[in-house]
Formats: C-alpha cells, sequence, structure tokens
C-alpha cells in the first residue's frame, strides 16, 4: 500500500509541475521525508541538510548493486555534472540498504567512481530505519549470489531535496539527466 500511495503523489506532484509554474516552487505533495542523522562515507555525522545548501539527489540502494543502482547512481552523477556546467549545485546521495558491506571506506571508493562530490550515507540499524521510514523504502535480502552476497529488493525512486532536506519531488530512475536537470531548475527557481 505504500508503495502506490507514493506512486500517486508522485504523479499528482508531476502534473502539478507540469501545469502550473507556481506549483514548480511548492514542496512535494506528500508527508515524504524528514530529519534523520546518519555516517557519511567520511566518517563524518550526516543530516537530511546539505552542509553547503545545496539541492540533493537522494537514492536508497547498495554500492555493489548491479540492478536499479547502476541505472540510477549514473544518472544521479550525471545530472549532477550537467548541474555543475550550467552554473547550478547539485549533491548525488546514497543512503545504504547494506550496511555491512556499505562500510565509510567501501562507498567512499566505489561512488567516487561515479561522481567526485556523490555522498554515501550509512549508520547503526535503528539510524537507518528511521530513514526508511521517513521515505517510505522498504528493503530485503532476495538471494544469496555466491559470487555478489546479498542481493537487495530495495527502493528505486530518486528524491530531490533541497538544501535544507525538504522533499520537492520524487523522481523515477528513467528519467534521464538532463530531464532531471529541468526538473531540479522548475523545483529551485526563486
Amino acid at each position: 500500500m505504500r508503495g502506490a500511495g507514493l506512486a500517486a503523489a508522485w504523479l499528482l506532484a508531476a502534473s502539478a509541475l507540469v501545469a502550473t509554474p507556481a506549483a514548480a516552487t511548492l514542496p512535494f505533495p506528500a508527508q515524504i521525508g524528514g530529519a534523520f542523522t546518519l555516517t557519511d562515507h567520511t566518517g563524518a555525522p550526516r543530516t537530511e541538510r546539505d552542509p553547503k545548501g545545496h539541492p540533493q539527489l537522494v537514492f536508497f540502494g547498495y554500492a555493489t548493486c548491479e540492478q536499479i543502482c547502476s541505472v540510477a547512481l549514473p544518472v544521479m552523477a550525471e545530472a549532477a555534472a550537467l548541474a555543475e556546467a550550467e552554473g547550478l549545485a547539485l549533491t548525488p546521495v546514497m543512503i545504504t540498504v547494506d550496511p555491512d558491506r556499505d562500510t565509510p571506506a567501501a562507498m567512499a571508493q566505489a561512488l567516487a567512481r561515479h561522481h567526485a562530490g556523490f555522498v554515501g550515507l550509512t549508520g547503526d540499524q535503528a539510524a537507518l530505519q528511521h530513514a526508511y521510514d521517513l521515505f517510505g523504502v522498504e528493503s530485503s535480502v532476495v538471494f544469496t549470489d555466491p559470487v555478489l552476497g546479498p542481493i537487495y529488493a530495495h527502493g528505486s525512486f530518486i528524491y530531490l531535496l533541497d538544501g535544507d532536506g525538504i522533499v520537492l519531488s520524487v523522481l523515477p530512475p528513467i528519467l534521464t539527466a538532463e530531464r532531471i536537470v529541468e526538473i531540479l531548475r522548475a523545483r529551485t527557481a526563486s
């Protein structure tokens, strides 16, 4: 039921974004997101707020994922690079669903391959579960691959947050980087 509610809210937000320019400045019209504190890939505490006040693309996944993460993480990195080329700041962030393997060091190495500014977040089970609950994200081990280890089913949306951590939009990972930057411009225009 949670996924259906999120999908309906996403469709409502997408139609509002297309329908009226004024809707572009409103926060996302559903109760998604909120305050959390996790540990970043450098070992420092990090909240939902970007330390530099930049908008963020947040995705829940894991560094060794060869499924949806292999689509979402590169498109997030490409969107950040395109935004940067336009003079817009955009921070890509991955919150792990695999904290046993996604240590800060492992995430730093894996995410840097996508974009130098990619932030990886982890934490203890309670802190991570709190973040999952805020965003309606569920994950579970589907099976254990003899080579790759645990394979997770997990959320696939990318969340666009403002610098204060407020959800502005929920994006499917099938969008192009160009479209993500268009949405960024529209949702952060003053």
